[in-house]
């Protein structure tokens, strides 16, 4: 059983299944900005306070996996000093967030292409993996220079030189093969995949974002810029989610 806020502050105790992975594309930051008449950086620093906060509301609620679309393999393209200031968020998310994060049991991964990353945003990222490497509770999984195509691109080349490596025939390659090779690999097998994923701000498309793993996930828009989606956004989310009949191909 589980709570929900609603008007005039009433509390409805309402039978509720809460996905086990949810996958965020936290989008609107610079908008946010923007519409503040503020430079686009500061929508990126309202965006971790906004981070915490989900996290901290999914984790309480159940969640076993937060996905969230950090910084994609395109973003490369943005103002340099936009994303100067975006590589400098994981140090200060560690100094600030990550203390709370793990009194709080949370488990910090990462998934993505690193090898592009600035020294000190890798530091900061494997300092937070490895303070909370024995944390048992929710999965907060930052996907960081991330990309699907670039994902599976990576997948074939390393399936393919296994292959010429005699670890297994080509007609032993199936979906439970190709998903062990994918960046979700360190994820359990059970939760690689999102029940749900939830892109702020709008936009109706997922923009390179686990293009495998989402086949059968449940998508979800809303307008809310993603500084602004608090723990009543996400259990509207969650609410309709619970709307959903998922099929999975069949009846």
């Amino acid at each position: 059983m589980f709570r929900f806020p609603f008007k005039k502050k009433e509390i409805i105790e309402t039978a509720i299944q809460v996905p086990k992975h949810i996958a965020i594309i936290m989008d609107g930051n610079g908008r946010w900005a923007k519409k503040r008449l503020q430079p686009r950086v500061m929508g990126h620093k309202a965006g971790m306070d906004a981070l915490q906060k989900i996290t901290k509301a999914a984790s309480n609620m159940g969640v076993k996996v937060l996905t969230v679309y950090a910084f994609s393999t395109e973003n490369w393209t943005r103002p340099e000093k936009e994303v100067t200031f975006i590589m400098n968020l994981p140090v200060e998310f560690y100094d600030k967030y990550v203390p709370d994060l793990h009194a709080n049991n949370v488990k910090i991964q990462m998934i993505g292409e690193h090898s592009r990353l600035p020294e000190a945003t890798k530091t900061a990222m494997a300092n937070a993996m490895q303070k909370t490497k024995h944390n048992t509770g929710l999965i907060l999984n930052f996907a960081l220079n991330y990309g699907g195509r670039d994902e599976m691109t990576h997948a074939v080349r390393e399936i393919a030189q296994a292959v010429l490596d005699s670890k297994f025939n080509p007609g032993e390659i199936d979906e439970q093969l190709i998903a062990d090779y994918l960046y979700t690999n360190k994820l359990p097998a059970s939760l690689r995949d999102p029940d749900l994923v939830i892109r702020t701000s709008g936009e109706l498309r997922l923009s390179n974002f686990l293009p495998w793993q989402t086949a059968y996930s449940e998508l979800y828009f809303t307008d809310i810029a993603w500084p602004d989606f608090d723990e009543k956004a996400l259990h509207e989310a969650i609410k309709e989610y619970n709307r959903r009949h998922r099929r999975f191909g069949g009846i």
